[in-house]
Order: structure tokens, then C-alpha cells, then sequence
């Protein structure tokens, strides 16, 4: 159960970190990156703002597991796709796939440990 425990913390405490950049979104390395990759400038912010509610929703440990559980989703659309944006304008695999594929590793990872802690939560209550 610790060491669960600290696998989820260190996992979710990474995603969130990386997450940290969207603060960014209007900065210049922000908008040539989403110009990059073809994304409409609007995307590129509600994707930022996405990150931002998302980094929220998994640190804080107060909130619903229901609302945890939606934030992964995002953030693994997110991480597959850019895995697909990259490949898509040709940008080589190392080390642009590959940081979409480990930040999506880490996040199966923060994920499973996360239910691994709900399941043994759920069963020291009944």
C-alpha cells in the first residue's frame, strides 16, 4: 500500500509538473509550437486551460474520484494525439513520439496505482 502509494504520488506529481507549462500559453515558444504542428490558435489555448483544470483535478485529494477518472481521459487524448500531431508533420520519433509515449506510460501508471489506492480505501470502510 506505500509503496502504491508513493508510485502514485511521484507519477501524478510528474504529469502535473509537465503540466505546469501551460501557464505559458501565450508565450512565443507556445504559438510557434502549436504553428508547428498545424493546430488552430484557439486549440492550442483550450488545450492549455485544459491542463491547467486537469493538474488541479488530479493533485488535489479532495476531489471525486468521478472527476479524476475524466481528467485522465484528457490527458491521455491529449498525449495520443500529440504523439499523432508529431508523426503527422514529420517530426521524428526521438524525441517527440517518445515523450508522448512516456508521458502517456506515466499516465497508465498514476492511473492504476489510483485505483489500486481506491480499491484498498474502499475496503478498509466496509
Amino acid at each position: 500500500m506505500k509503496s502504491t502509494k508513493i508510485i502514485y504520488w511521484v507519477t501524478t506529481g510528474i504529469i502535473c509538473l509537465f503540466s505546469l507549462g501551460a501557464i505559458q500559453m501565450n508565450s512565443q515558444m507556445a504559438i510557434d509550437g502549436a504553428n508547428h504542428l498545424l493546430i488552430p490558435r484557439y486549440l492550442g489555448l483550450e488545450v492549455s486551460i485544459g491542463q491547467l483544470i486537469g493538474l488541479v483535478l488530479l493533485i488535489v485529494p479532495a476531489v471525486p474520484a468521478r472527476f479524476k477518472e475524466w481528467a485522465y481521459v484528457g490527458y491521455g487524448l491529449m498525449y495520443i494525439t500529440a504523439f499523432i500531431a508529431h508523426l503527422a508533420v514529420g517530426d521524428s520519433l526521438v524525441p517527440y513520439g517518445l515523450m508522448a509515449v512516456l508521458f502517456f506510460g506515466l499516465l497508465l501508471t498514476s492511473y492504476i496505482s489510483f485505483h489500486k489506492l481506491n480499491t484498498a480505501k474502499s475496503n478498509t470502510i466496509n
